[in-house]
């Protein structure tokens, strides 16, 4: 396991919710509401303690708080504050470790300035972008150079091709290698390449995934990447380590949640696999994850 991803530090035995990490997600729409069901049970079962969902379409509120009890709900369907280019005020001076923005959001023209006010606002935990947060950046990934914390995107392929304006990227371990490098060091952030062998890199440092398989090829795998990967970037602000920043929360999340899809896979069958089996066998994987460790040592 030596220089290899870590399994998520173990809480103390005085932890609270608090100490196990605060999610704030803005995910889901109305035609895409299982998007946010995926982020927001996926970082439930990677340990964050306190998930909340700011909900843009009203619908969610009528369909989510059933089949998620354990979040918080933020209604934000009727703020103007973004029309006045200000984050809602409902996301101001809010005690969040991490915030997700993307997954199932649109490509509206409130998902861009929503993105580019949260570049700009004062809270400086990580922030993780992934999906319709991404697309709205269009070709200029050096906006998000404005943020001040750290930076996590989780582009697919078609994504990053998007943010660089080039065509189609092609398999190639190289070319994807060169690729992730490209927009971390344009956006200064941490960037996972998704696809096969996730490439993870921080402009510097290049890392590439060995766990997951062709059935994650599935709607909805990468929405169970971001729940994973908040839920690990919360817990770098509350046990916050030499070998536990955010490029090894990304690493470890990318590690884990390819994990889950193997062990999914052998259970199930590749080709039998949906997005909610990965949670299904996200604390699983997690245990295996920590045993392997704990042989390692």
């Amino acid at each position: 396991m030596s220089g290899g991803p870590r399994p998520a530090p173990a809480l103390p035995n005085y932890a609270h919710k608090g100490i196990a990490g605060r999610v704030l997600a803005v995910c889901g729409s109305e035609t895409m509401s299982g998007a946010a069901i995926l982020v927001l049970t996926a970082a439930q079962r990677s340990g964050a303690g306190l998930v909340t969902l700011a909900c843009f379409h009203r619908e969610l509120l009528n369909v989510l708080p059933a089949a998620i009890p354990e979040a918080v709900y933020l209604d934000i369907s009727r703020s103007k504050d973004l029309m006045a280019r200000r984050l809602p005020a409902q996301l101001t001076g809010r005690a969040d470790d991490v915030r997700v923005v993307g997954p199932g959001l649109g490509i509206s023209g409130r998902t861009n300035e929503l993105v580019r006010r949260l570049i700009c606002d004062e809270f400086a935990g990580p922030l993780l972008l992934d999906a319709d947060a991404l697309n709205v950046i269009g070709d200029a990934p050096e906006v998000l150079c404005q943020y001040e914390g750290p930076l996590v995107v989780t582009p697919h392929p078609g994504e990053a091709a998007r943010l660089l304006g080039c065509a189609a990227i092609s398999p190639n371990s190289d070319e994807r290698k060169d690729v992730a490098l490209q927009i971390a060091q344009r956006s200064g952030s941490i960037v996972c390449l998704k696809g096969t062998q996730t490439v993870i890199t921080d402009g510097k440092r290049v890392e590439v995934n060995e766990t997951g398989n062709p059935g994650m090829a599935t709607a909805g795998s990468g929405d169970v990447l971001c729940g994973v990967m908040s839920a690990y970037l919360a817990s770098t602000v509350q046990q916050p380590a030499d070998d536990w920043t955010a490029f090894d929360a990304a690493r470890s999340a990318v590690h884990v949640h390819g994990l889950a899809g193997d062990l999914a896979a052998a259970k199930l069958g590749r080709r039998g696999m949906i997005a909610s089996d990965i949670v299904r066998f996200l604390p699983e994987a997690q245990l295996r994850f920590e045993d392997e460790a704990d042989g390692a040592r």
